[in-house]
């Protein structure tokens, strides 16, 4: 790398509207010293190099340009291990290549928070992965996380402590967040139910989410476009809860029941987005079908149970198209304005696993249930077109 210290402290000073004058009388040197190192005739003697440094309130790597080749390099490995570890979505493809490689940047940059987060959200996804969780129905027919059995997973115990790491530095943003989740998450996994509490009670109330104040923090066109979002976030979140419903009382609410709520969840997105340009929601919708299919299927619909699969594969597929039209904006008018961003689309590729994927969540009797649906003639139908 070619050491430009001169080129540099010149854009520092205009940066910072100094004259030479005023960086010599601070570091005790004549002006034309400053002159010639910014004409690269030469340079400051090293151990002055901490005071010119201190001076323009940056890093000695940042002085000499290293830091920001550093940023590529860390961002670069970053990248690389997230889409490694995409490429093991409910199956083992690559995790102990992934695991390694995500060890191996880590300890080329061992305080670096990006890549701590990358191994950690890697030991996360390799313990599903690797293992999956385990949810009986308690004696009074709720679902329950099996926390003996999930505390011996090795690769969330470490991705703990990593978490728990990061939680204690980083700022408030995206990384902070997604920590906090997938903290959160195996938290109640292995059972650590008062760690969790004492983290929920650190972030604020749904009035006071990020995307809430988005819409107080703006206004005109850009303030129309976070509402947008903001709606777009509240219709997914909602759905989400009325599916979580139906599994967590998987003993407590009929079938009949069930059914009416899962079809209302795929209504709230309906509501909002009416011509059926469903934008990243389209993966969702898929898994939700596939969801219904079986509940269908339990209350003797059997037709309508086919129909879901077919619902499934078109938004599946309709993913797919989405994805090549990165930055569209929605259709529908309560939404369009909201983008859709490239990093929120659901990896390419589910309408093949759809089959393998199905019910989406299992709960108790699903084997029963698609041994059933298999052995109608439909199912090895609908199989030919997901692969299609």
């Amino acid at each position: 790398m070619q050491i430009r210290l001169g080129e540099k402290i010149k854009e520092l000073r205009k940066r910072d509207g100094r004259k030479q004058e005023d960086l010599a009388n601070a570091l005790g040197v004549t002006n034309q010293a400053i002159s010639r190192w910014e004409a690269n005739g030469g340079y400051p003697d090293m151990e002055m190099i901490p005071a010119i440094a201190n001076y323009f309130g940056i890093t000695i790597d940042e002085l000499f340009g290293y830091e920001s080749d550093r940023t590529r390099k860390v961002e670069l490995y970053y990248e690389q291990i997230i889409e490694m570890n995409h490429k093991n979505n409910g199956m083992d493809t690559c995790m102990n290549e992934c695991i390694s490689y995500a060890r191996k940047c880590l300890a080329e940059f061992p305080d670096d928070k990006k890549l701590t987060y990358a191994l950690a959200t890697v030991l996360f996804n390799a313990g599903y992965v690797r293992y999956a969780e385990h949810h009986p129905t308690d004696q009074n027919g709720y679902d329950v996380y099996d926390t003996e059995r999930h505390r011996n997973y090795h690769e969330w115990q470490e991705a703990i402590k990593l978490y728990e790491r990061l939680l204690s530095t980083l700022e408030p943003g995206e990384l902070r967040d997604q920590t906090i989740r997938e903290l959160l998450q195996l938290y109640l996994n292995i059972g650590e139910k008062d760690k969790a509490s004492i983290v929920v009670k650190t972030l604020p109330d749904i009035s006071s989410c990020r995307e809430l104040m988005t819409i107080s923090s703006c206004d005109g066109k850009e303030r129309a476009a976070a509402c947008a979002e903001a709606l777009l976030r509240v219709v997914s979140t909602a759905a989400n809860l009325m599916i979580s419903s139906v599994i967590i009382n998987q003993e407590n609410i009929e079938k009949n029941n069930a059914v009416t709520i899962i079809k209302s969840a795929i209504r709230f997105f309906e509501l909002v987005m009416p011509d059926g340009n469903f934008g990243i929601y389209h993966a969702s919708l898929a898994c939700i079908n596939l969801f219904l299919s079986e509940h269908l299927w339990c209350v003797g619909d059997r037709d309508g149970a086919f129909e879901a699969l077919d619902n499934a594969l078109e938004h599946a597929k309709k993913n797919e198209i989405c994805r090549s039209t990165n930055g569209q904006y929605y259709t529908s008018p309560a939404v369009k304005l909201a983008k859709i961003e490239e990093k929120e689309f659901t990896e390419a590729g589910i309408a093949a696993n759809l089959s393998e994927d199905w019910p989406w969540w299992s709960i108790d009797g699903s084997e029963k249930v698609k041994a059933e649906m298999q052995s109608d003639p439909r199912w090895n139908e609908w199989v030919k077109r997901t692969k299609a």
